[in-house]
């Protein structure tokens, strides 16, 4: 399992369609969590994913010290499924999407990861799986990482 996690001041996901868009899932200031599932990942995964994300101390204490967790402090998480994360680009121009889980292997396992970040306590808002997704954020800092589990 891979994750691109943003400190953030605020972000949103929007589903865009046939019908136009529609805003699915926003927050103010905590973390935009992009998610990558592989095939070999399981809900031991999920959940292991959600306790880092909800104790990573990235968020600034006082001080401006980089020493407070989302449990800590806004308890806002978005979090996006993202198959891309798992891109081999090491031949030719065209990425190869092998490593990324199928959809219906994916889906469950990110919606572990909602459902255990909900469970610590965290506000979380999420995209749609299996749709046109347009993710909007302010960049807080800016802070990215990569997680991989």
């Amino acid at each position: 399992m891979r994750a691109l996690v943003q400190r953030v001041l605020e972000a949103s996901v929007t589903v865009v369609g046939a019908d136009g868009a529609e805003v699915v899932g926003a927050i103010g200031a905590g973390l935009c969590v992009l998610v990558g599932v592989t095939h070999d990942d399981t809900f031991a995964n999920a959940r292991k994913l959600a306790d880092k994300l909800w104790h990573l101390r990235i968020i600034d204490d006082e001080n401006g010290v980089m020493n407070r967790s989302v449990a800590d402090t806004s308890r806002e998480i978005l979090v996006v499924s993202q198959f891309t994360l798992y891109a081999d680009t090491g031949a030719g121009r065209r990425p190869s999407y092998i490593a990324a889980a199928k959809p219906d292997h994916a889906e469950p396992l990110v919606a572990a990861v909602v459902d255990e970040l909900r469970l610590l306590g965290a506000t979380v808002a999420t995209g749609r799986f299996r749709t046109d997704m347009h993710v909007a954020l302010v960049n807080d800092g800016p802070v990215t990482l990569f997680i991989e589990l």
